[in-house]
């Protein structure tokens, strides 16, 4: 798994944060061995979810759809590095605005 994806959701965009308590599983269940799950971190403002993958961006596809089906689509970015570097490469929105970054 050479690369780390990470999907980024702002919490001022949520409706709700119940989701929280079943997506790891259904992420899971979506990507089968295509990810290896690193879970996820939540902030004052953003709830940030890493994954390792050899190709992130079919993976990410899988996920958005896994987001959709939760209802927690609005406010999605999401990026990806080597594994254990520092540079992000965006993959979502498109066209992003500004640099994608952790807190």
């Amino acid at each position: 798994m050479d690369y780390q994806l990470v999907i980024k959701l702002w919490r001022k965009s949520l409706d709700s944060e119940a989701f929280l308590s079943t997506i790891e599983a259904d992420l899971a269940a979506a990507l089968g061995d295509a990810v290896e799950l690193e879970g996820f971190d939540v902030s004052a403002k953003e709830i940030n979810f890493f994954m390792l993958t050899a190709d992130p961006r079919p993976v990410f596809r899988k996920v958005k759809d896994v987001f959709e089906r939760a209802g927690v689509e609005k406010g999605v970015s999401a990026a990806y590095r080597l594994n254990g570097g520092a540079q992000f490469t965006s993959l979502w929105p498109q066209r992003m605005a500004r640099k994608f970054t952790l807190p």
